[in-house]
């Protein structure tokens, strides 16, 4: 990963993906119910977009030995949920320089996810294994549950979601962020001693009921 892609990773995941969401002004945010499969898990890094046809992960495969190191998978799926991913994509992902996944279809084997602190974001949880016969779309940009995403746009996720920045947007985004995270920083300093939320934001009159 360069030093500029390396700049851009640690002032996105400083700022979070609330923040970032806020001060993009962009409907940017995925499904909220696509999460992290395990606690901690955090990414900043390019998309590379892959389709799948539903319980098929044919397509993944095709893209392990075509993204970019550094690259985070967003895989759709048509939100069908099954286990497209394990330990044995995670180790092959490790080995090729992925940075994560993001898919609107599920996984498996989350103990070992967790256990190697590959970040992964994921609809759902599921036993059932896929086929491998068909693949729609590698590295092409792709609609993912109500955002489109392009191969290098900046995937940012953490506890809170998962956002996409298309790449045009990244240096704006996050200089907004830090204005917002500088005034949040003074707001708290404030409330830290005495002030309330309604004298900071303007809401005096509703101090005192009728």
């Amino acid at each position: 990963m360069s030093t500029h892609h390396k700049d851009v990773a640690a002032r996105a995941l400083a700022l979070g993906t609330s923040t970032l969401y806020e001060a993009s002004g962009l409907r940017c945010s995925v499904d909220p119910l696509i999460r992290a499969a395990w606690p901690g898990a955090a990414i900043a890094a390019p998309a590379y977009p892959v389709q799948c046809s539903p319980g098929d992960n044919l397509g993944i495969h095709i893209a392990m030995a075509r993204a970019p190191r550094g690259s985070v998978l967003v895989v759709g799926t048509g939100d069908f949920v099954a286990g497209y991913w394990g330990e044995v994509l995670t180790v092959a992902a490790e080995a090729a320089g992925l940075a994560g996944l993001v898919i609107d279809g599920g996984v498996r084997d989350v103990a070992a996810l967790a256990r190697r602190r590959f970040p992964v974001f994921t609809r759902g949880v599921s036993v059932r294994g896929t086929v491998k016969a068909s693949a729609h779309s590698i590295g092409q940009p792709i609609p993912f549950t109500g955002v489109t995403v392009a191969a290098g746009d900046l995937v940012v996720a953490d506890d809170d979601g998962v956002i996409v920045l298309p790449a045009a947007d990244v240096e704006r985004t996050l200089a907004a962020g830090e204005a917002r995270a500088a005034k949040e920083a003074e707001m708290m300093k404030r409330l830290a001693a005495g002030a309330t939320t309604l004298d900071l934001l303007g809401l005096s009159q509703w101090r005192d009921g009728e």
